[in-house]
């Protein structure tokens, strides 16, 4: 078993940082990592998906969708052509550090007989969630900024 995994602190609700990660209509206009979504991100549902690990060459699956919901986070399972060659488990868990700021914790476990061979993979596919998770915190605080600015205004505006 090999395991990887990275986080961030969001300046946001949990709701607003589930509202961004679970869209994977709009993906391509922020994430690094994940670039493309064909389908739901909802439980059940198996979408293609399309990954760029940094200095990898990108590769593209289709997993089956085993959790989404703000308080369950979003976890898939794919595998390489046959169970047990190459298995792997993606989560995204959600946690409120606050009311107003939502860990981000992103990770994989692989197993499976072909684990030897995927060594290159890892450090790439680590630094991938790392550039993924910053492109959503800048994502979210910058909508979740804009909303707060205008719910400002309109109150001292008396709108």
């Amino acid at each position: 078993m090999q395991f990887i995994e990275a986080s961030i602190d969001i300046d946001a609700p949990i709701h607003e940082v589930w509202r961004i990660l679970s869209d994977g209509d709009h993906y391509a206009d922020w994430n690094p990592f994940i670039t493309v979504v064909a389908g739901d991100l909802q439980l059940g549902a198996r979408p293609t998906l399309r990954l760029a690990p940094p200095g990898k060459k990108a590769m593209t699956f289709r997993p089956r969708i085993i959790d989404a919901s703000p308080s369950a986070g979003l976890r898939w399972q794919g595998r390489l052509l046959l169970p047990g060659l190459c298995d792997a488990t993606h989560e995204f868990r959600l946690s409120a550090e606050s009311p107003r700021r939502t860990r981000l914790t992103q990770s994989e476990t692989f197993r499976g007989i072909l684990l030897p061979m995927l060594g290159s993979m890892l450090e790439p596919t680590r630094r991938g969630f790392i550039d993924m998770n910053e492109a959503l915190r800048r994502r979210v605080e910058s909508l979740h900024d804009s909303v707060e600015q205008n719910s400002a205004r309109g109150r001292t505006t008396g709108a």
